[in-house]
């Protein structure tokens, strides 16, 4: 039992370090997944063509149409001047006095209105250099409040935030984005307070020390003060369409769970439950709407980049959804392995409660692979059944379960060898060493935010 447990955790610590050293998780997934296979004593080929093909399959029939249409959407609303329009005028609004506050504010409203979080990077960084530049902040601090409004608490806290990370637990849970807004919001609160109580902090220190925002800098961005934005109402109306549409969608009077025959999707279509796919629906539909909307509000400017612009958000998504589905397709092999068993019970063992288990499984594997879909993704495909089963016994709604793993997967994903933290650091030209600090900070607050929900809502459910 021990060489398999092992050969489990020598394939994920390889998948790891392949991923933190920049290899494609495309091809070594599989890999190690059949490294795996053959040290466990299973048939190498069927547990490929079978086992990781078919689940990764799934997974992209499932989610490819929101990844999709989510990097349109972003790309979209880069493309005419929106996203620009919208950090410009809350940075120009809050002043530098509250540069912090300004960057913070600007990529949540952007990343909880559809935006992925890449383009917010993108669009945010020249603006908060300008301000920290202008209020002397030192510069090292841009990605943390980057971070923090981006990668927290408006990607998978916060109810409706139409974020692949808050949509993935709908098809294990039976939920929809907007499931136990309560928990959510106070969660979003803790990260949002603790988050800029922190670099608060740190700015007052260095203005102790005399720090200003420093010289000789890369990367800094040209930003053109002569420049005119589109007015902000108009800027923000494709935002507001998706999370307005998202919600009647998903919640409201033209909730897509009553647009068809239950018995027909079953007969014609083998969806046994509808309320396993609304929520994909719902947001496919409210992001079509979005760029439609981010088409026409500046129709001039986005066709003449259209078409590269389309191809660039397709190739980004494409690389996003198999990157996931290898993943995926690696969980599902790991959990028929014999030594799976043992790494479950000791994962289950963590806590008789469901949701603390939970979190300490979807933190533990977002954290391991460096991403909080594809972590999250292995958590629930291997042992979302059997929480789910836990918290029905238990008188748990399903909703706490999905709100809880969303939020457990935006906690120690963002670990040295995240993509978006690396992707992060090179648009903004500085170094895990000059920087990750404070990524960490924000890091470790969330995820003791998780698990404070967690054991709170273990006390009183």
């Amino acid at each position: 039992m021990v060489i398999e447990v092992l050969a489990i955790l020598v394939s994920l610590g390889l998948l790891m370090f392949f991923a933190y050293r920049g290899y494609p998780v495309i091809v070594f997934a599989p890999i190690f997944t059949l490294l795996a296979a053959v040290l466990s004593g299973l048939a190498l080929m069927p547990s490929y063509t079978e086992t990781f093909m078919t689940n990764a399959a799934n997974y992209v029939k499932s989610f490819f149409p929101v990844f999709l249409l989510g990097a349109i959407f972003g790309k979209v609303m880069e493309m005419n001047g929106a996203a620009a329009s919208i950090a410009q005028s809350i940075v120009k609004a809050l002043g530098s006095n509250r540069a912090i506050l300004a960057v913070v504010l600007a990529c949540s409203i952007l990343t909880y209105g559809g935006v992925s979080l890449f383009v917010v990077a993108f669009a945010v960084y020249p603006f908060a250099a300008a301000i920290f530049r202008e209020a002397n902040i030192p510069k090292r601090l841009i990605p943390g409040a980057i971070a923090l409004g981006a990668f927290t608490y408006t990607m998978d806290a916060l109810p409706g935030t139409p974020q692949i990370q808050n949509i993935i637990p709908t098809n294990y849970f039976g939920t929809d984005a907007y499931a136990a807004p309560l928990v959510g919001i106070i969660g979003a609160v803790m990260v949002f307070s603790g988050g800029l109580f922190w670099l608060e902090r740190r700015r007052k220190q260095a203005a102790a020390a005399g720090e200003g925002y420093g010289e000789g800098h890369i990367n800094e961005p040209e930003l053109n003060r002569e420049q005119t934005y589109m007015n902000i109402w108009l800027a923000v109306l494709p935002l507001v369409l998706v999370l307005v549409s998202n919600y009647l969608f998903s919640r409201g009077f033209l909730s897509v769970e009553t647009w068809y025959d239950p018995q027909l999707l079953k007969d014609n279509y083998n969806i046994d439950k509808v309320k396993n796919v609304a929520s994909s629906w719902a947001l496919i539909i409210a992001l079509s709407i979005g760029i439609l909307a981010a088409v026409l509000i500046n129709l001039n400017q986005v066709k003449t980049k259209l078409a590269s612009g389309l191809t660039t958000a397709a190739m980004g998504a494409l690389l996003a959804i198999f990157n996931t589905a290898s993943e995926v397709g690696f969980g599902n092999v790991v959990k028929t392995l014999p030594g799976f068993k043992l790494i479950q019970e000791w994962i289950l063992g963590v806590s008789s409660h469901p949701l603390v288990s939970e979190a300490v499984a979807v933190n533990v594997l977002a954290g391991i692979t460096g991403s909080a879909s594809g972590g999250m993704s292995i958590a629930l495909e291997v042992m979302g059944k059997q929480y789910l089963e836990l918290a029905q016994a238990a008188g748990i709604s399903p909703e706490l379960l999905h709100r809880i793993a969303s939020m457990a997967s935006g906690g120690m994903d963002t670990l040295p060898h995240n993509g978006a933290v690396i992707t992060l650091l090179a648009i903004t030209g500085l170094t895990h060493r000059q920087s990750y600090k404070d990524i960490f900070a924000i890091t470790v607050l969330k995820t003791l935010t998780v698990f404070i929900l967690a054991i709170a809502a273990s006390l009183f459910v």
